[in-house]
């Protein structure tokens, strides 16, 4: 496949033969390739550590079940441990004494991670707007996608968890 020359640029290596532009153009697209294909595992094999608080735990519980079943995507498996888990979901109000140990948990987690905050009470307090609660997950850990809802049904989440598997495939990067 012969290399385009952009406008502006020269072909030709040193010997003018153009065999540097093409290993470079070769490089480029294994690099690429490597990136999409690494993007494309990690977002088919999402292991989600949960982090249910409240009535939203109930209903991301449901998402797991037979009815919605999340091993369509490859998330099966729910993990205890936040080493071993990739994905955090927030569901449900947080507490002032609970952001720390939301934070602990996200911060043992391995690189890459991703937040998905479930529900108006993690993402914005919701209708509990005192002292004891959080106003929003986000000010604890970086949330990448908000579902919304009081609480949300199980079909929203996939529809998160779905875009979240979007972003991942167009981040695309090596780590």
């Amino acid at each position: 496949m012969p290399v385009q020359r952009l406008p502006g640029t020269r072909l030709g290596g040193t010997d003018g033969s153009g065999e540097d532009d093409e290993q470079e153009a070769r490089r480029g697209i294994l690099l690429t390739t490597l990136g999409r294909t690494v993007a494309w595992a990690r977002k088919n094999s999402m292991w989600p550590a949960t982090f249910g608080l409240a009535c939203c735990a109930i209903e991301m519980m449901a998402t797991g079940a037979a009815d919605y079943d999340l091993s369509r995507w490859g998330m099966e498996i729910f993990r205890a441990s936040p080493r071993r888990a990739d994905l955090m979901i927030v569901a449900g109000r947080v507490s002032q004494k609970m952001g720390p140990v939301l934070r602990r948990i996200y911060d043992q987690m391995p690189e890459p991670k991703w937040v998905i905050s479930m529900g108006v009470c993690a993402s914005t307090g919701g209708m509990f707007n005192n002292y004891g609660l959080i106003q929003g997950v986000d000010t604890i850990v970086p949330v990448d996608i908000y579902v919304p809802g009081c609480p949300p049904r199980p079909e929203m989440l996939m529809y998160g968890i779905l875009r979240l598997h979007a972003k991942v495939q167009r981040e695309a990067r090596i780590k």
